[in-house]
């Protein structure tokens, strides 16, 4: 379909939908993402997408898969030689079509910076704001996370699918004891006292938590408490120590300690990233 054109391209899931734009649309795009579809294994896309997602790789664009679009970004050739993941069902059929490309099939997404993908819809949302949080910070990523009723943050290498059964009502469980934490990370948290608020013995806490989230408690508490400090300096003028006090880092140098090792970069430099032109 050439640009301009509205008429109703019909979908696998028997919607039909009003599509603006044709593949001109990627001369412009700074992003492109490529929704999954059905039966991926059995054909290559059209050449005529693949030279348009080549075409705007070339001139800058990042690439975004998601689930079985993957299959449509590694006709490009674009995968090889990278890492890359799917939807876990059809993981080995894009490792047996396409053998240059290092599959991982136990992750959410994978980011290989001008290339990206993800394993299935949910985990797209993962990928998007991931690159959300990276583009626009993360008051940006947990607006619209909060927005979307999801997870702020999940790990993007943490498996696709939990091989053993998880009871629901644990899982619900922790994820009150998340929501419970994310509102009290200037206080003391220690896996005794977050086990505790769950119900559960640290020991089983600890293990079920890692399946959910990809972190142990006490990783996903600091990344926790890293993600609100990036949001106080995006949008306060609080001094790094002040930071670190109210987000429980205790001290402006661990503040800097912890995003150096997780961020690669110091709180000022990314105070200054986030503030520029504005």
């Amino acid at each position: 379909m050439r640009g301009g054109a509205r008429s109703p391209v019909t979908g696998g899931d028997g919607l039909a939908y009003a599509v603006s734009h044709g593949l001109d649309a990627l001369e412009w795009a700074d992003i492109v993402f490529v929704p999954g579809y059905r039966f991926p294994d059995r054909e290559d896309p059209p050449p005529a997408v693949v030279d348009a997602l080549v075409a705007a790789h070339e001139r800058g664009a990042r690439l975004a898969a998601i689930s079985t679009g993957a299959f449509a970004l590694a006709a490009t050739g674009l995968l090889d030689g990278r890492r890359a993941t799917t939807h876990w069902h059809y993981t080995r059929a894009l490792m047996a079509r396409h053998p240059r490309i290092k599959v991982d099939e136990n992750v959410l997404f994978v980011d290989e910076g001008s290339v990206l993908t993800s394993a299935g819809a949910a985990s797209g949302i993962d990928l998007c704001l991931h690159i959300l949080r990276g583009d626009l910070g993360v008051a940006a990523s947990n607006h619209a996370a909060r927005r979307l009723v999801a997870a702020p943050y999940r790990s993007g290498g943490q498996a696709q699918y939990v091989p053993r059964s998880v009871p629901e009502p644990l899982g619900e469980r922790f994820a009150a004891t998340r929501e419970w934490a994310l509102h009290r990370l200037g206080e003391p948290l220690t896996l005794e006292v977050l086990a505790r608020q769950a119900g559960v013995s640290p020991r089983t806490f600890s293990r079920r938590f890692v399946e959910e989230t990809g972190y142990t408690p006490m990783q996903w508490v600091m990344r926790a408490r890293v993600d609100l400090a990036r949001e106080l300096l995006e949008r306060s003028q609080r001094s790094v120590e002040q930071i670190a006090a109210d987000t429980g880092l205790g001290t402006g140098a661990n503040l800097r300690l912890h995003f150096q090792r997780i961020l690669g970069t110091t709180p000022s430099e990314y105070r200054r990233t986030f503030t520029r032109g504005e």
